[in-house]
């Protein structure tokens, strides 16, 4: 497993203090290629990495991440389930990079609720499985429901111009949870990018030390005053709130949510307001 590109907590820094991911990947490689025989089949990953923490892929990092798996006969598979069909602001986050993998994955965005997915791929690896004679099946491929929701799915993202829309609304978004950040100091970090972004709850910015009781709090809080705030409170996650409202949200919605936070942050103790 390559070490998670987490920009603030990673221990590899550049003499200026920012994150040197360039030299973490390296470091992730050669532990690879330490352990390994040679024969690796497959990189998989997520441009935003949402259940370990909402950590967004630095800028290159994907186009490195080819490199190093051409470089070895690898694959790269990027699983799109959550950042797929507009949520990030481009109609695939690989978009964001212009990096095109070996195989995407997609799942829960493409089927809007309904069991959805796809395995998309190259002609030329298509072919080596069909000569290897692997088979994929399940009692519901193909099936016709899920697939014409799929379509709709995809006619209304164009249609609507959604994708543009959660480009915007992720500017209003960021830029209200970064005013949040500005007011208490419970929150260490901010990040994401779309209509997907993450915030890290702390109990001392200097130390990082994760706050997950006090996130906790603080989403129950949310919740009881009518916006659900998923946390992320496994203890390697540091206790992060996963934020990803509808591509289809309105702007006055998402101000109302943020207000909403903005009043759980106000009435929880410990969330050390700044002013």
């Amino acid at each position: 497993m390559l070490p998670p590109p987490n920009a603030y907590r990673s221990v590899f820094r550049k003499p200026d203090g920012s994150h040197d991911w360039e030299t973490e990947l390296e470091f992730g490689w050669n532990m690879i290629d330490a352990a390994s025989c040679g024969s690796l089949a497959a990189c998989i990953v997520e441009c935003i990495q949402s259940s370990a923490g909402m950590h967004v892929l630095p800028p290159g990092y994907l186009k490195a991440l080819k490199k190093h798996c051409e470089k070895r006969g690898m694959l790269l598979i990027v699983d799109e389930a959550q950042t797929g069909v507009g949520r990030c602001g481009d109609l695939m986050a690989i978009n964001y990079e212009g990096v095109v993998p070996d195989i995407l994955t997609l799942s829960k965005t493409l089927g809007n609720g309904l069991p959805l997915s796809a395995v998309i791929t190259r002609e030329e690896i298509e072919k080596v499985c069909i000569e290897r004679d692997y088979c994929f099946y399940t009692t519901h491929v193909n099936d016709p429901l899920p697939a014409a929701v799929g379509d709709k799915v995809l006619e209304i993202v164009v249609r609507d111009n959604l994708v543009a829309h959660s480009k915007a609304m992720g500017q209003v978004l960021m830029a209200g949870l970064k005013k949040l950040e500005s007011r208490y100091g419970c929150i260490g970090d901010v990040r994401g990018r779309g209509l997907m972004a993450g915030v890290e709850i702390v109990a001392d910015r200097e130390t990082k030390t994760p706050a997950l009781d006090l996130g906790k709090a603080i989403g129950d809080k949310a919740y009881e005053l009518g916006v659900w705030a998923n946390l992320s409170s496994h203890p390697s996650f540091g206790g992060t709130f996963r934020i990803a409202p509808p591509i289809t949200i309105t702007k006055e919605q998402l101000e109302t949510g943020l207000e909403i936070l903005e009043k759980a942050f106000a009435s929880t103790p410990g969330t050390m307001p700044l002013y």
